[in-house]
């Protein structure tokens, strides 16, 4: 298990932009929308040159902050996502992909029963600012 995928307590990286900038990697974020039902499912980065190889190929291919590396979502899980349509916002600075799973998969992580979820699995109780799991 994979402690900050599966905890509660809320520990939020208010230095990700930060660390992106530092390793002079020009981004942007992109939020990925699940084209079928609505759902926001992932907000990563691309590049210019993922954002290339994305329209090109038709394929969620983002740009790895952690890895600094070309990164086709999903294809070491197997849960790989079809290019529908893509929306830049006003200023030009950040993008929005309407994707499709290739095989209903959306996230790496997994709830109890195994099955796949979507990464935003756990809401923050504002009361409490406790993580509740929405998919154990």
């Amino acid at each position: 298990m994979n402690e900050l995928e599966e905890n509660k307590e809320i520990k939020l990286d208010f230095k990700k932009i930060a660390k992106v900038a530092a390793g002079s990697k020009e981004v942007i974020p992109v939020a990925i929308q699940n084209i079928d039902s609505g759902e926001v499912v992932l907000l990563a980065y691309t590049n210019e040159e993922a954002f290339k190889k994305s329209v090109e190929s038709r394929s969620l291919i983002l740009w790895s902050t952690s890895r600094n590396e070309l990164w086709e979502k999903g294809k070491t899980s197997d849960n790989t996502f079809e290019l529908i349509e893509v929306y830049v916002n006003c200023e030009q600075n950040s993008l929005l992909y309407k994707v499709r799973s290739k095989n209903n998969n959306i996230c790496h992580t997994t709830n109890k029963q195994g099955k796949p979820r979507n990464c935003f699995y756990r809401k923050l109780n504002m009361e409490t600012l406790v993580l509740e799991n929405l998919d154990p």
